[in-house]
């Protein structure tokens, strides 16, 4: 027992001495930031097709003018972009209606009955209504048709230069890609006519046969182009666009770049003055190591520098333009030096291009061999009054007929292989001589002509 209470007595002794313990609050650790994730800054950008924007369509057929009403087929020969995106791809087939055939005027009534022709060619006015994608999408549109030219389209570009400036160009990388451009231009013009069904040789013949007859039916060709300016935009939803894909828009390359682009200035060397504004619109973005660098929409301002407009004994027009500043979409501006290197015209204008993009009209030279042939058919008739009835009556019946149609076409030549009278086919025959003569070589020659929406390749740099 005493044991014990010494052993209780000891143990409270030390705890009297002992410090005493108390428990604390752990402080509360401050909050941990959270760290941001980077996220990419980006805008929506609308895809809309503008009004006025025009849809270049070609007849994949050809077409027998009958009635208004009459369904009409074609082709997208060029691609649609918005912003950077082709909305309306190369190949999209085009479907629309005859919506009017003019009357012919008096006037004209009577020059075409003066050349044998009593079925003159009516004004043909189309609308095209809708687009069909390639993926069966039916896209409903309204529009204003004109002709993109008068007849057929072709890419011209500029002429080769010399084989010392050619040397020199392949140095060049602005040279390099705009050769590279022009190469890719006509492939895609090639193919995009592929599309179309022309027609053959024969069927050709028998069409130019049928012309010469003074009654005929009136065609479009396959191939004929037409301009189809919208009258509604057409939106294609949105596209969000990085703000550093944003920032290198109107950074130009170094080496320059191709533009696809249209002009919306027209423009003929008999009326163009030295210093006259010209503007064009890109049709298709400049993308250089996939940063976007101008839009579709970017506008082309320049000026003309050189017009001679066609002169009588058949000295044709000159015009040569230059563009010298691209405006965005946004508003801001920028210098630029530039150099015409292709154009799409009409296979019957004969255009040509010089190095530095100057145009003028080719006088094709079978105009000496079609002038000399015709005025050797009409002195041919003239022959000597004792060498025969050949002679007689104008120089057989095969001759006779040429003569008249040299002058008045089939009408001509049937008249002068009945009549059998060397008079009158001799008179055909003088007739046809003396407008050859005068169409060929005395007459105004022929203006240059850029019409409205042309679609034109344009390098962007110094050569």
């Amino acid at each position: 027992m005493k044991r014990f209470l010494f052993a209780v007595g000891s143990f409270g002794l030390c705890a009297a001495f002992l410090p005493a313990q108390t428990l604390s609050i752990r402080p509360e650790m401050p909050p941990v930031a959270a760290v941001p994730v980077p996220v990419a800054e980006t805008s929506s950008i609308e895809l809309t097709v503008p009004i006025g924007t025009p849809i270049k369509i070609a007849l994949d057929h050809e077409v027998k003018v009958q009635k208004v009403g009459q369904a009409i087929h074609g082709k997208v020969v060029e691609p649609i972009y918005a912003f950077d995106q082709i909305v309306i791809p190369r190949g999209a087939e085009a479907i629309g209606v005859v919506s009017q055939i003019e009357s012919v005027p008096k006037k004209t009534r009577t020059l075409a009955a003066l050349d044998a022709n009593f079925t003159p060619t009516h004004q043909v006015h189309i609308t095209f209504n809708q687009i069909v994608l390639a993926d069966g999408r039916q896209l409903p549109i309204d529009t204003t048709v004109s002709l993109a030219s008068a007849g057929v389209l072709q890419f011209v570009s500029a002429s080769a230069r010399t084989p010392a400036e050619k040397e020199q160009a392949h140095k060049n990388p602005l040279s390099r890609n705009i050769a590279e451009a022009e190469a890719e231009a006509k492939r895609e013009w090639n193919t995009a006519m592929q599309q179309l069904h022309e027609p053959g040789k024969v069927h050709k013949l028998e069409r130019l046969a049928e012309a010469q007859s003074p009654l005929h039916h009136q065609y479009l060709d396959a191939g004929t182009a037409f301009d189809a300016d919208l009258n509604q935009p057409l939106s294609f939803g949105s596209e969000q666009v990085s703000a550093e894909k944003l920032a290198g828009i109107a950074s130009m390359p170094a080496s320059g770049g191709v533009v696809h682009a249209r002009l919306t200035t027209p423009l003929t060397s008999a009326t163009a003055k030295k210093g006259d504004p010209v503007e064009a619109v890109l049709t298709e973005p400049l993308v250089v190591s996939n940063q976007l660098l101008l839009p579709v929409g970017s506008r082309l301002t320049g000026s003309v520098l050189e017009a001679h407009k066609a002169r009588s004994l058949k000295r044709n027009g000159q015009l040569r333009i230059l563009f010298h500043e691209v405006e965005l979409p946004s508003g801001l501006e920028q210098k630029i030096e530039s150099n015409l290197e292709g154009v799409e015209v009409s296979r019957g204008e004969n255009l040509a291009l010089d190095a530095e993009g100057g145009a003028q009209v080719t006088t094709p030279r079978t105009r000496y061999f079609v002038t000399a042939f015709q005025v050797a058919l009409a002195t041919s008739a003239f022959g000597d009054r004792d060498a025969g009835k050949a002679s007689a009556d104008g120089g057989g019946t095969g001759a006779a007929a040429a003569n008249g149609a040299s002058g008045f076409r089939l009408v001509g030549a049937v008249m002068s292989a009945v009549v059998h009278s060397r008079a009158v086919s001799s008179s055909f025959g003088f007739y046809g001589a003396g407008f050859s003569v005068y169409d060929h070589f005395i007459t105004r020659g022929q203006d240059v002509v850029y019409p409205k929406d042309m679609s034109m390749v344009i390098g962007l740099g110094t050569r």
